[in-house]
């Protein structure tokens, strides 16, 4: 069966990822790993970033990396009890 993700799910995938990384990915990583076009991951990266979710940051050579912040720490474990609760009653 071939399902759609919703946006929660796809926030969520792109911080456990950036989080396995020893804590930062660079752009590319992630939207191979979320399974995004570069727009859509874009548009998730802008967003995530406005809502405190990750941090950008540049090395000297300008290289861009992300990293999960406080807030998104705090969105996986909130996200994982929500799953856990759906879960338990086989939804």
């Amino acid at each position: 069966m071939n399902t759609k993700r919703d946006k929660v799910s796809i926030i969520h995938d792109i911080l456990l990822f950036i989080r396995s990384k020893d804590g930062e990915a660079g752009p590319t990583h992630i939207m191979y790993k979320a399974n995004l076009s570069h727009q859509m991951l874009t548009d998730y990266i802008n967003e995530m970033i406005q809502k405190e979710f990750i941090v950008e940051k540049l090395d000297k050579r300008g290289k861009r990396t992300y990293a999960v912040a406080d807030k998104g720490h705090g969105f996986i474990k909130d996200y994982q009890q929500i799953k856990k609760f759906f879960d338990s009653y086989g939804l």
